[in-house]
């Protein structure tokens, strides 16, 4: 917003002398008068059309591509799931590892809930695959052919991501009611979730073996 204003018997002082200071005068208290009204609604008329354009502005922003989500966001709190439970044989014997305080508990919780909201992220329209110049790996389609699969397809992916969403539900649910067994199964279902999602638009080309 700005203002901006100027006084008419000043301007007439100027330009006339002293003699016409009472006509000035005159003229400048009509102009005010006449001119209050269209600034007061001036002023609504702004304001009306700020508060339309903060009503249909997203409050939203998109700083990360979905890569960087994966490996900022999405890839830690999975592999703080995946690694909370464990089996290891060793010479030794079998090393079962497993949350056992509610500290470990509390920490695997916080995985589960991040990789849950991680997937609204995901899925915001606008989002690209990797940023400009990244080189694909080998056997995935470029970071553009990606884009442009997705934007064909954004159903799909919406569909992918609340699938992984449901499973870390699944795991959430199993970690409040501290169920090893639960936490393990759903970890499996994660991978199963995520490996789905990628075959589809990160790498369709590639070749599944054959078991």
């Amino acid at each position: 917003m700005f203002a901006a204003g100027f006084t008419t018997g000043d301007r007439g002082m100027g330009a006339f002398g002293f003699t016409w200071v009472v006509a000035a005068s005159f003229l400048a208290l009509t102009a005010c008068s006449q001119s209050s009204s269209p600034p007061a609604a001036a002023a609504r008329a702004v304001s009306d059309a700020a508060k339309s354009a903060n009503s249909a502005e997203s409050p939203f922003e998109i700083t990360a591509t979905i890569r960087e989500l994966m490996d900022s966001l999405v890839d830690p709190a999975a592999d703080g799931l995946w690694d909370s439970v464990a089996v290891t044989s060793t010479r030794a014997g079998v090393e079962e590892k497993r949350p056992r305080t509610d500290e470990d508990w509390a920490a695997v919780r916080r995985h589960a809930v991040s990789l849950m909201e991680s997937m609204n992220l995901v899925v915001m329209k606008g989002r690209h695959a990797a940023p400009p110049g990244t080189q694909a790996a080998e056997g995935e389609l470029t970071p553009d052919e990606i884009d442009q699969h997705i934007d064909a397809h954004r159903d799909a992916l919406i569909g992918f991501a609340k699938a992984l969403r449901a499973t870390a539900g699944k795991a959430l649910a199993a970690i409040d009611n501290k169920n090893v067994e639960g936490l393990f199964e759903a970890g499996s279902a994660i991978d199963e979730a995520c490996e789905a999602c990628h075959v589809t638009f990160w790498y369709p080309n590639a070749q599944v073996p054959q078991p």
